[in-house]
């Protein structure tokens, strides 16, 4: 596969199209599927398909697209929700959480699928493994800062006492539940299958 990434006035556009989808999904109800602990996000799927087919930068940017949009959401929300709580204790650990981890989230699926694209074997396969490494990473990444920056608030304390353990891995395995599954598979159709459709359109496949 010959895969040109390069700043060139189709892949400004290309990458100001996902941006404005990243944004569209990670402000509106188009971009999760809510369930009673954690929402199931869909917004990895655009962060997934930059990183694929534009690179290092389109995974960065919409990584912090998709972030800011989380981050705004959490600051300017009028009901108490998990991401507000957080912000209202520190303003930067939220921050962190919510735009640095998803920056590093598809800078890593970028990566991912640099080092399979020069596995021939890989030809297809590697656009639904790089797209399952976006929703993978977000989770990990995002319950990982989760637990180190919040593990001694109250909320968390409280779900602790829920699911009836203080061990933060298990804390944060009970949070994500079969909503990480689910959230992974979806990642990994989608996105992976929109990104070969996109990456054979402008034959870069």
């Amino acid at each position: 596969m010959k895969n040109n990434k390069k700043l060139n006035a189709a892949t400004i556009t290309e990458l100001g199209m996902l941006m404005a989808i990243t944004i569209v999904m990670g402000t509106t109800t188009l971009g999760t599927i809510p369930t009673p602990v954690l929402d199931i996000s869909l917004v990895t799927i655009p962060v997934a398909i930059a990183a694929i087919n534009v690179g290092l930068l389109g995974g960065a940017v919409c990584g912090a697209t998709f972030g800011m949009t989380s981050f705004i959401r959490a600051a300017t929300a009028t009901t108490s929700s998990m991401t507000s709580i957080m912000f209202q204790i520190s303003p930067v650990k939220m921050f962190i959480t919510a735009v640095c981890a998803r920056i590093l989230m598809g800078i890593i699926t970028a990566g991912v699928f640099k080092a399979l694209d020069k596995a021939k074997a890989l030809d297809k396969p590697k656009y639904f493994i790089a797209a399952l490494c976006a929703p993978v990473c977000n989770t990990l990444l995002f319950m990982s800062c989760l637990m180190i920056f919040f593990y001694h608030s109250d909320f968390i304390q409280q779900k602790a006492v829920t699911f009836g353990t203080k061990n933060p891995v298990g804390i944060a395995v009970a949070m994500v539940g079969i909503q990480g599954v689910v959230e992974a598979i979806v990642g990994m159709i989608v996105g992976g299958a929109v990104a070969f459709a996109v990456a054979k359109a402008l034959r870069r496949s």
